[in-house]
């Protein structure tokens, strides 16, 4: 059976939100449903936060999905970037990799972040090259939605503490 792979997509999503903080949230990769609206329940496998840990992901009800078992490729807190790989579960996203990246950029002049996340990935049998590329990259835009309102809402809170 052939599979064709997509060549690397991006979903950017720029933060008006301090650097270090916005990594703090995306580094846990024992706790991705503190920012991915679709993930129910991480539970760690093996490992923790180094390279090689494998965690097994409860999907929320609505998606083709029930579980996601995924290992920890690279993390890289100096550089920020997170790379990760599905090993299994109840999924269709077969031989799935990706890669976030955080970068240092500055919003209009204020601090700020922008998320990029790349992907490779597999075409199902009976799906398309565009129907698996938009149903990645709507999950992807659903997660950095996610992660910019959490991420805004952090930083309003220490705004407040601080005064």
């Amino acid at each position: 059976m052939f599979f064709s792979a997509f060549p690397l997509s991006h979903g950017i999503n720029e933060l008006d939100w301090r650097h270090f903080q916005v990594w703090s949230l995306v580094r846990r990769f024992d706790e991705p449903q503190k920012y991915k609206p679709f993930v129910r329940r991480c539970v760690m496998r093996e490992g923790g936060l180094e390279v090689g840990s494998v965690r097994e992901i409860e999907v929320t009800s609505g998606l083709p999905a029930t579980t996601s078992i995924e290992q920890l490729e690279r993390l890289d807190d100096n550089e920020h970037i997170l790379g990760i790989r599905k090993l299994g579960g109840n999924h269709r996203l077969k031989n799935y990799a990706s890669v976030v990246t955080l970068h240092h950029d500055g919003i209009d002049g204020r601090p700020g972040t922008a998320v990029v996340e790349s992907f490779v990935v597999d075409v199902p049998d009976g799906n398309t090259d565009d129907e698996t590329r938009c149903f990645v990259e709507h999950l992807i835009k659903s997660n950095l939605r996610s992660l910019t309102n959490i991420s805004e809402r952090l930083a309003h809170q220490q705004q407040h503490q601080s005064q």
